[in-house]
């Protein structure tokens, strides 16, 4: 199960760093202020991290919840943890019409100076954390520390450094037509690869 949770969680990453929402409004700024395409990921990787941080520390918490869940019946947790997937990405899928997901354009000033900047981008991106994520996390809890650690490591990496490729990509061109399709069904894509992990975690159990 914890090859499934975090090729799982690998996917959900990607796809949360492809969302224009969490890189598309740095590229909007930077491009108005003037910025280099160096500078644009500069900023970028100060702010992905802050949203990663602030995304790590809550699937913290709900690890822990994961662990007292595995504690608590660990002669049921090979199959309960699947099922735990399983349930919270048809609640996703449910309520993806319902889903906002904080937007950063037009909210940060494009004049600020450097400091100013970063630290208004970062502030906005920590206050947006990934819900979706925790999912894993806590079914992540139920496998232990060093399933917790991996899945921290992973998403922060594959987070962070998406929102750094996709930047530079759409600075240097890269047409972003029907993009928005792809943050509009966010809800919907993250709730189906939770439910894929599940459904494999329940074959491989």
């Amino acid at each position: 199960m914890t090859t499934d949770l975090l090729l799982g969680s690998l996917a959900l990453s990607l796809l949360h760093a492809a969302i224009p929402n969490h890189w598309l409004p740095i590229v909007a700024i930077g491009k108005r202020a003037g910025w280099t395409a160096a500078k644009a990921s500069r900023i970028t990787l100060w702010a992905g991290s802050a949203h990663a941080l602030s995304t790590v520390l809550i699937g913290l918490l709900v690890s822990l919840a994961g662990w007292q869940l595995s504690a608590w019946a660990s002669s049921f947790m090979e199959t309960a943890a699947p099922v735990l997937l399983i349930a919270l990405g048809t609640v996703f899928i449910w309520r993806h019409y319902y889903h906002q997901h904080f937007h950063l354009h037009g909210q940060v000033p494009a004049q600020l100076p450097e400091k100013q900047m970063i630290v208004a981008l970062a502030s906005a991106m920590f206050l947006s954390p990934c819900l979706e994520i925790g999912a894993f996390f806590l079914v992540a809890g139920t496998h232990g520390g060093w399933a917790v650690l991996s899945l921290s490591v992973l998403y922060t990496v594959t987070t962070v450094g998406g929102m750094v490729v996709w930047v530079q990509l759409v600075w240097h061109g890269l047409s972003l037509a029907n993009w928005h399709a792809l943050e509009h069904y966010a809800g919907i894509i993250s709730g189906v690869v939770l439910m894929l992990a599940g459904v494999l975690g329940l074959l491989h159990g």
